[in-house]
């Protein structure tokens, strides 16, 4: 059966149907008669009847080459859509991106997508998350590029800019007054977590953590709702319901580091991308 389905026999076979003779056949896939004559017989044999009637004139399909003949054309059709598929180089190679979850914006999409537009042949995988992972994860070769917050930039960061934070608090009620101050946290590892610490303790202020949340999203809906107060950069917060408060005094900014492993190629043109999207 799996010599009967080859696709070298049926594409023979339905060359010799569709033109009605060998010598044709033979001319439309570049072999010779006696070849095109062999491979119908060994398609012959493995199907155990005869496919074309060789006496008539023009040749044509049997009763069991009718039968054949369609499922060989859908057979034929999927070999060639396959074999375009593999020549298409589309989404072949890959750049691995580690890029902090409130970075993932409409505007750094916008930024992928023009950069896909110009390598079709390039796929972007990119994972989000908290910046310290990200940055194990990059030191380990895992990613090609990666963004994360710092309190400094790292000797071999491609680009910087400042990430001003400031505190927050929902828009209603006296969360800042309590003793302890109630904090709205990303899990242990977050930047802005240890900050926080740092800062309150300086203040002299008693704290306890009372909602951690590990997305962005989550963080500020807590903060919107009252459940304590919050450090986190300036930009994120538009749009949230959420006031600015200056309570704890000001915080140092942090930075947005941005790594790439290539100097040049496809990876530092999508780094520069990158990097022209945080500078806008």
């Amino acid at each position: 059966m799996m010599n009967m389905l080859d696709p070298r026999l049926l594409r023979s076979f339905v060359a010799i149907a569709d033109s009605g003779n060998f010598t044709l056949a033979a001319q439309r896939l570049h072999m010779t008669q006696s070849t095109i004559s062999q491979q119908l017989s060994r398609l012959e044999d493995a199907a155990g009847h005869r496919l074309i009637d060789r006496s008539a004139r023009p040749v044509r399909a049997t009763a069991a080459g009718e039968r054949l003949i369609g499922h060989a054309r859908r057979i034929l059709a999927l070999q060639d859509e396959a074999a375009m598929l593999l020549a298409d180089p589309a989404g072949t190679a890959a750049i691995r991106i580690g890029l902090p979850e409130d970075l993932a914006t409409g505007e750094m999409a916008t930024g992928f997508a023009r950069f896909a537009a110009r390598h079709p042949e390039i796929r972007l995988d990119v994972t989000t998350g908290l910046s310290r992972p990200l940055a194990a994860l990059y030191a380990q070769g895992e990613f090609d590029i990666a963004i994360v917050k710092e309190m400094q930039a790292g000797p071999d960061c491609r680009v910087a800019f400042p990430e001003p934070l400031g505190w927050f608090a929902g828009k209603g009620g006296a969360v800042v007054a309590r003793d302890p101050v109630p904090l709205v946290t990303f899990p242990p590892g977050g930047l802005y977590r240890d900050a926080m610490f740092d800062r309150l303790e300086q203040e002299g202020r008693r704290w306890y953590v009372a909602f951690s949340g590990s997305s962005l999203q989550s963080v500020l809906a807590a903060v919107g709702a009252g459940l304590g107060v919050s450090l986190l950069p300036l930009r994120t917060t538009s749009g949230a319901p959420v006031r600015r408060i200056q309570d704890f005094g000001p915080v140092a900014p942090m930075v947005v580091a941005l790594y790439a492993r290539e100097a040049e190629g496809a990876v530092a043109e999508l780094a520069d991308a990158i990097a022209a999207t945080l500078a806008g």
